[in-house]
Protein backbone atom coordinates (compact mmCIF):
# COMPACT_ATOMS: atom_id res chain seq x y z
CA UNK A 1 0.00 0.00 0.00
CA UNK A 2 1.63 3.23 -0.74
CA UNK A 3 1.90 6.16 1.43
CA UNK A 4 -0.68 9.33 2.19
CA UNK A 5 -0.09 11.78 -0.21
CA UNK A 6 -1.43 15.86 0.53
CA UNK A 7 1.22 18.03 -1.56
CA UNK A 8 -1.51 18.96 -3.85
CA UNK A 9 -3.75 20.33 -0.31
CA UNK A 10 -3.16 23.80 1.02
CA UNK A 11 -0.48 23.65 4.26
CA UNK A 12 -3.64 24.12 6.47
CA UNK A 13 -6.15 21.29 5.00
CA UNK A 14 -2.98 18.91 4.94
CA UNK A 15 -2.32 19.12 8.52
CA UNK A 16 -5.72 18.57 9.76
CA UNK A 17 -6.76 15.30 7.23
CA UNK A 18 -2.35 13.69 6.96
CA UNK A 19 -3.17 12.25 11.10
CA UNK A 20 -6.30 11.49 10.30
CA UNK A 21 -5.77 9.04 7.05
CA UNK A 22 -2.27 7.87 8.50
CA UNK A 23 -4.01 6.67 11.23
CA UNK A 24 -6.59 4.39 9.20
CA UNK A 25 -3.47 3.46 7.21
CA UNK A 26 -1.33 1.60 10.16
CA UNK A 27 -4.49 0.18 11.64
CA UNK A 28 -5.47 -3.32 10.72
CA UNK A 29 -8.25 -2.42 8.06
CA UNK A 30 -5.92 -0.97 5.59
CA UNK A 31 -5.29 -3.95 3.57
CA UNK A 32 -8.83 -3.48 2.59
CA UNK A 33 -8.21 0.10 1.36
CA UNK A 34 -8.73 0.75 -1.94
CA UNK A 35 -8.53 4.59 -2.20
CA UNK A 36 -8.70 7.56 -0.41
CA UNK A 37 -9.85 11.37 -1.39
CA UNK A 38 -10.56 14.98 0.28
CA UNK A 39 -13.74 16.32 -2.20
CA UNK A 40 -15.59 19.28 -1.62
CA UNK A 41 -15.43 22.62 -0.77
CA UNK A 42 -12.34 22.77 1.39
CA UNK A 43 -10.66 22.05 -2.32
CA UNK A 44 -12.08 25.36 -3.81
CA UNK A 45 -11.09 28.39 -4.00
CA UNK A 46 -11.95 30.36 -0.64
CA UNK A 47 -12.74 26.61 0.53
CA UNK A 48 -10.40 27.40 3.79
CA UNK A 49 -12.63 30.15 4.90
CA UNK A 50 -15.55 28.10 4.95
CA UNK A 51 -16.78 26.30 8.87
CA UNK A 52 -17.82 22.97 6.91
CA UNK A 53 -16.53 20.05 7.96
CA UNK A 54 -13.91 18.97 5.20
CA UNK A 55 -14.99 16.05 3.25
CA UNK A 56 -14.00 12.38 1.76
CA UNK A 57 -14.42 9.60 0.48
CA UNK A 58 -12.57 5.68 1.22
CA UNK A 59 -13.38 3.41 -1.07
CA UNK A 60 -12.74 -0.17 0.34
CA UNK A 61 -11.53 -2.57 -1.71
CA UNK A 62 -14.46 -4.64 0.02
CA UNK A 63 -17.17 -3.52 1.69
CA UNK A 64 -16.55 -4.05 5.87
CA UNK A 65 -18.88 -3.27 8.58
CA UNK A 66 -15.83 -3.85 10.82
CA UNK A 67 -14.49 -1.22 9.39
CA UNK A 68 -17.34 1.22 9.44
CA UNK A 69 -17.34 0.67 13.50
CA UNK A 70 -13.38 1.25 13.56
CA UNK A 71 -14.11 4.83 12.26
CA UNK A 72 -16.60 5.87 14.30
CA UNK A 73 -15.07 6.84 17.76
CA UNK A 74 -11.86 7.83 15.54
CA UNK A 75 -14.88 10.05 13.46
CA UNK A 76 -15.83 11.69 17.03
CA UNK A 77 -12.21 12.38 17.80
CA UNK A 78 -11.73 14.03 13.91
CA UNK A 79 -15.22 15.89 14.12
CA UNK A 80 -13.62 18.15 16.80
CA UNK A 81 -10.35 19.12 14.24
CA UNK A 82 -13.02 19.91 11.32
CA UNK A 83 -12.35 16.17 9.98
CA UNK A 84 -16.00 15.05 8.74
CA UNK A 85 -17.23 11.72 9.11
CA UNK A 86 -16.20 10.20 5.57
CA UNK A 87 -18.55 8.48 2.82
CA UNK A 88 -17.56 4.95 2.57
CA UNK A 89 -17.63 2.88 -0.81
CA UNK A 90 -16.45 -0.14 -2.87
CA UNK A 91 -15.45 0.09 -6.57
CA UNK A 92 -18.26 -1.90 -7.50
CA UNK A 93 -20.93 0.43 -5.48
CA UNK A 94 -19.60 3.43 -7.68
CA UNK A 95 -20.07 1.37 -11.26
CA UNK A 96 -23.92 0.70 -10.17
CA UNK A 97 -24.37 4.47 -8.27
CA UNK A 98 -23.75 6.75 -11.62
CA UNK A 99 -26.82 6.81 -12.83
CA UNK A 100 -28.89 6.85 -9.15
CA UNK A 101 -26.51 9.91 -8.02
CA UNK A 102 -25.01 11.21 -11.00
CA UNK A 103 -24.80 15.02 -9.36
CA UNK A 104 -22.80 14.19 -6.29
CA UNK A 105 -20.71 12.01 -8.68
CA UNK A 106 -20.03 14.59 -11.05
CA UNK A 107 -18.99 16.88 -7.72
CA UNK A 108 -16.69 13.62 -7.05
CA UNK A 109 -15.34 13.77 -10.84
CA UNK A 110 -14.99 17.68 -10.53
CA UNK A 111 -13.61 18.54 -7.20
CA UNK A 112 -11.38 15.61 -5.50
CA UNK A 113 -7.95 15.11 -4.58
CA UNK A 114 -6.62 11.11 -4.27
CA UNK A 115 -4.88 11.00 -1.07
CA UNK A 116 -4.25 7.09 -1.57
CA UNK A 117 -4.49 4.53 -4.26
CA UNK A 118 -5.87 4.64 -8.04
CA UNK A 119 -7.98 7.61 -8.60
CA UNK A 120 -11.10 5.87 -9.47
CA UNK A 121 -13.33 9.49 -9.73
CA UNK A 122 -11.53 11.41 -12.73
CA UNK A 123 -12.73 8.80 -15.42
CA UNK A 124 -15.88 8.50 -14.52
CA UNK A 125 -18.38 8.76 -17.11
CA UNK A 126 -22.48 9.92 -16.32
CA UNK A 127 -24.48 9.99 -18.79
CA UNK A 128 -26.70 13.68 -19.63
CA UNK A 129 -29.64 12.60 -19.26
CA UNK A 130 -29.09 10.79 -15.70
CA UNK A 131 -27.85 14.11 -14.74
CA UNK A 132 -30.38 16.33 -15.79
CA UNK A 133 -32.94 14.08 -14.75
CA UNK A 134 -32.06 14.46 -11.07
CA UNK A 135 -30.95 18.03 -11.24
CA UNK A 136 -34.59 18.54 -12.18
CA UNK A 137 -35.83 16.17 -9.15
CA UNK A 138 -33.25 18.02 -7.20
CA UNK A 139 -34.56 21.76 -7.63
CA UNK A 140 -38.28 20.55 -7.67
CA UNK A 141 -37.39 18.87 -4.10
CA UNK A 142 -35.55 22.50 -2.90
CA UNK A 143 -38.74 24.58 -4.02
CA UNK A 144 -40.71 22.21 -1.86
CA UNK A 145 -38.09 22.37 1.24
CA UNK A 146 -38.11 26.63 0.99
CA UNK A 147 -41.69 26.36 1.48
CA UNK A 148 -42.01 23.90 3.96
CA UNK A 149 -39.34 25.82 5.91
CA UNK A 150 -40.42 28.98 6.01
CA UNK A 151 -43.37 27.38 7.36
CA UNK A 152 -41.93 25.55 9.97
CA UNK A 153 -40.16 28.78 10.96
CA UNK A 154 -43.70 30.20 12.55
CA UNK A 155 -41.90 33.37 12.18
CA UNK A 156 -38.76 33.22 14.26
CA UNK A 157 -35.85 35.12 12.55
CA UNK A 158 -32.88 33.03 13.85
CA UNK A 159 -34.64 29.99 12.41
CA UNK A 160 -35.60 31.56 9.48
CA UNK A 161 -32.02 33.06 8.49
CA UNK A 162 -30.29 29.48 9.53
CA UNK A 163 -32.63 28.01 7.11
CA UNK A 164 -31.65 30.04 4.08
CA UNK A 165 -28.65 30.15 4.87
CA UNK A 166 -27.96 26.58 5.06
CA UNK A 167 -30.09 25.35 2.14
CA UNK A 168 -27.27 27.84 -0.33
CA UNK A 169 -24.87 25.09 0.59
CA UNK A 170 -26.87 22.16 -1.26
CA UNK A 171 -27.80 24.78 -4.08
CA UNK A 172 -23.95 24.29 -5.65
CA UNK A 173 -23.33 20.78 -6.67
CA UNK A 174 -27.24 21.58 -8.40
CA UNK A 175 -26.16 24.79 -10.12
CA UNK A 176 -22.58 23.21 -11.23
CA UNK A 177 -24.14 19.96 -12.58
CA UNK A 178 -26.71 22.72 -14.47
CA UNK A 179 -23.98 24.73 -16.11
CA UNK A 180 -21.93 21.54 -17.06
CA UNK A 181 -25.26 20.59 -18.93
CA UNK A 182 -25.23 24.10 -20.58
CA UNK A 183 -21.45 23.13 -21.86
CA UNK A 184 -20.41 25.84 -19.25
CA UNK A 185 -17.07 26.00 -16.87
CA UNK A 186 -18.03 25.06 -13.23
CA UNK A 187 -15.48 23.39 -11.27
CA UNK A 188 -14.33 26.82 -9.60
CA UNK A 189 -15.63 28.02 -6.32
CA UNK A 190 -19.00 28.72 -5.01
CA UNK A 191 -19.26 32.07 -5.56
CA UNK A 192 -17.86 31.87 -9.35
CA UNK A 193 -20.87 29.03 -9.66
CA UNK A 194 -23.41 30.81 -8.13
CA UNK A 195 -22.39 33.82 -10.77
CA UNK A 196 -22.16 31.75 -13.74
CA UNK A 197 -25.16 30.00 -13.14
CA UNK A 198 -27.02 33.54 -12.72
CA UNK A 199 -26.09 34.84 -15.42
CA UNK A 200 -26.98 31.76 -16.95
CA UNK A 201 -30.93 31.72 -15.84
CA UNK A 202 -30.88 35.35 -16.75
CA UNK A 203 -31.45 36.32 -12.49
CA UNK A 204 -30.33 39.60 -11.96
CA UNK A 205 -30.96 39.98 -8.20
CA UNK A 206 -28.15 38.30 -6.98
CA UNK A 207 -30.54 36.40 -4.44
CA UNK A 208 -28.30 33.27 -4.71
CA UNK A 209 -24.54 35.02 -3.71
CA UNK A 210 -26.22 37.04 -1.38
CA UNK A 211 -27.50 33.41 0.32
CA UNK A 212 -24.17 32.53 -0.29
CA UNK A 213 -23.17 35.44 1.63
CA UNK A 214 -25.59 35.31 4.51
CA UNK A 215 -24.38 31.47 4.66
CA UNK A 216 -20.57 32.97 5.26
CA UNK A 217 -22.19 35.10 7.76
CA UNK A 218 -20.59 38.18 5.58
CA UNK A 219 -24.23 39.65 6.02
CA UNK A 220 -26.88 40.13 8.59
CA UNK A 221 -30.28 40.27 7.54
CA UNK A 222 -33.17 42.01 9.84
CA UNK A 223 -36.42 39.96 9.62
CA UNK A 224 -38.29 41.99 6.87
CA UNK A 225 -34.79 42.02 4.83
CA UNK A 226 -35.15 37.97 5.37
CA UNK A 227 -38.89 38.30 4.66
CA UNK A 228 -38.29 39.80 0.71
CA UNK A 229 -35.05 37.60 0.53
CA UNK A 230 -37.29 34.27 0.77
CA UNK A 231 -39.63 35.47 -1.60
CA UNK A 232 -36.23 36.45 -3.69
CA UNK A 233 -34.89 33.32 -3.33
CA UNK A 234 -38.14 31.58 -3.52
CA UNK A 235 -39.19 33.14 -7.43
CA UNK A 236 -35.31 32.80 -8.84
CA UNK A 237 -35.14 28.89 -7.95
CA UNK A 238 -38.79 28.78 -9.49
CA UNK A 239 -37.08 30.52 -12.91
CA UNK A 240 -34.25 28.04 -12.52
CA UNK A 241 -36.85 24.85 -12.50
CA UNK A 242 -38.08 26.10 -15.36
CA UNK A 243 -34.89 26.40 -17.43
CA UNK A 244 -33.98 23.07 -16.25
CA UNK A 245 -37.32 21.61 -17.39
CA UNK A 246 -36.33 23.42 -21.06
CA UNK A 247 -32.82 21.75 -20.95
CA UNK A 248 -32.65 18.70 -23.59
CA UNK A 249 -29.97 16.45 -23.43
Amino acid sequence: MSEINTEKLNTALSEKVRPFFEEILASAHAGNLHSIYVVGSALTEGGETTDSDINSVIVLKEMDLAFVEYLAPLGKVYKKKGVGAPLIMTPAYIDNSLDVFPIEFHEFRLIHETILGEDLFAGLEIEPAHLRLQCEREVKTKLIGLRQGYISTLGDKKLLSEGLAESITGMIPLFRAVLTLLGKESSGGSLGVIKSFEAEINITTGIFEKMLKLRQKQISLSAAELTSSFEEYYMATEKATRRIDELTV
